[in-house]
């Protein structure tokens, strides 16, 4: 039922599940979903309130989607139903009914029942001004989950400087789009609730400096939640960090 409590089924998800078409040559595919409502949110505490995507992220031969709005987790569901692959759907529980205050958007009317998005392609959030972009004013912010929300509302601050890239899946990467939006702007933050060391997020951030090196304006920033073991039971604590 939540992130923290994947840890015992790794053993399955590592061992089994992941590789079971590359061993058998694919004679033996697992098609599956595994939903994990994942994230901080109304003092869960440190077993209810994790950010795991950069181990899930490390199991190869699975596939990690991780939606923003209610739209998207019903056409990523939809693709993942009909992949071969195994799939881990990520959903933030702050983002459920919308009950964060700044996360409105993430309440969307439902699509229609065959709307599905392909694993692999990014969403434009938020646009830059052009006449701010040929000033080299603007910046983009990759981000995903929760994420899409903090910078929505810190871009409000920096109207139309600010590029929002929501990713949507971590595997498949849609790096077309990304590096695309970071050599536009040439100047990027990538945005995560997990904390910065070792992350999916500080990874990203390496691929876009390798790819986009000489498009950059400054080094690639990562924002992360503070290092911290785990999740605070205090709601004081827990927003702090």
């Amino acid at each position: 039922q939540f992130a923290d409590y994947i840890w015992p089924g790794l053993n399955q998800l590592f061992t089994e599940v992941s590789r079971s078409y590359y061993l058998s040559n694919g004679k033996w595919p697992v098609s599956m979903i595994l939903r994990v409502p994942i994230g901080a949110y109304g003092s869960g505490g440190p077993y209810h309130s994790s950010s795991v995507e950069s181990v899930v992220c490390n199991i190869k031969g699975i596939k990690v989607a991780y939606p923003s709005t209610g739209a998207d987790l019903k056409g990523l569901m939809k693709s993942a139903y009909y992949d071969p692959n195994p799939v881990v759907m990520l959903e933030h529980k702050g983002l459920y009914w919308s009950k964060i205050k700044g996360t409105e958007e993430a309440r969307t009317i439902e699509p229609d029942e065959d709307y599905i998005i392909p694993f692999g392609k990014a969403r434009l959030v938020l646009d830059a001004d052009n006449e701010t972009l040929k000033k080299g004013e603007t910046l983009t912010v990759i981000t995903y989950g929760m994420g899409v929300y903090w910078a929505k509302n810190a871009a409000k601050q920096f109207v139309g400087k600010i590029e929002i890239i929501d990713l949507r899946t971590l595997v498949p990467l849609d790096e077309e789009t990304v590096f695309a939006s970071v050599k536009k702007h040439g100047k990027c933050i990538v945005l995560t609730e997990e904390p910065k060391p070792n992350s999916f997020a500080q990874a990203l951030a390496g691929r876009i400096q390798e790819y986009c090196f000489e498009h950059l304006d400054a080094p690639v920033k990562v924002i992360g939640a503070v290092d911290l073991p785990a999740i605070p039971l205090s709601s004081v604590l827990e927003q702090a960090m």
